[in-house]
């Protein structure tokens, strides 16, 4: 009898230490990346099969803030229960269309974005913005680069301004300067200039990136 109790507990031993590590390893941090589908409201691990259709990844402060719960499958890691409502009470998430799964400009909902003013005009599609009480991960003032969108050039050191750069640049100057705007995300935050790269809306609900595009 002492033997076969001897024998189950080294059996499942490994067992707990595993799943002890797993538990409060570094993978609980709320930096670690998770991965949440384009229609489910639950996050999972890199190779969950509920990711089948979609995987997108994000990390799990932003999963918690942004209301996703663990999947029951693949079991991903948690926070404990007081540190995920402190980090949901005192942080916004960024609202992220490819996490909210938007197909088109109009069905962003603008109550969710980050609010700024623009306060500095570069080219056709780069401006200076100001954000009131940034989240985290943003600075009060930040240099914006729209998604999407690539205008000739008007600023480059070496070279003149291209054609039709300048119609660009007046564009955006006349249209964004000044005004009270919101920022929505996709994949990256920033591109390797540190620029932060958003859709930007008007308080119409009108994108102004797609309205470039569709200026001309």
């Amino acid at each position: 009898m002492k033997k076969a109790v001897v024998v189950f507990l080294l059996l499942t031993m490994p067992i707990f230490l595993f799943y002890g590590e797993t538990a409060s390893g570094p993978e609980t941090e709320p930096g670690v990346i998770v991965y949440v589908s384009s229609t489910g409201r639950s996050y999972h691990r890199d190779a969950c099969r509920f990711l089948q259709q979609s995987k997108i990844a994000i990390t799990l402060a932003d999963a918690l803030r942004s209301g996703y719960n663990p999947c029951s499958a693949c079991r991903p890691p948690i926070l404990e229960s007081g540190a995920a409502s402190s980090l949901i009470l005192n942080n916004t998430p960024l609202y992220r269309v490819n996490v909210a799964g938007v197909r088109t400009t109009s069905a962003a909902d603008i109550s969710k974005m980050v609010k700024a003013d623009v306060v500095g005009h570069v080219d056709g599609d780069t401006v200076r913005v100001r954000i009131p009480n940034p989240p985290a991960g943003l600075n009060v003032i930040e240099t914006v680069r729209l998604l999407g969108v690539d205008t000739p050039e008007t600023v480059h050191p070496n070279r003149e301004a291209e054609f039709l750069g300048q119609e660009a640049s007046d564009f955006t100057r006349r249209e964004l300067l000044g005004r009270s705007v919101y920022l929505a995300f996709d994949w990256d935050l920033r591109d390797r200039y540190s620029r932060l790269l958003a859709y930007i809306y008007t308080d119409d609900g009108c994108c102004f990136n797609a309205r470039l595009i569709y200026q001309g």
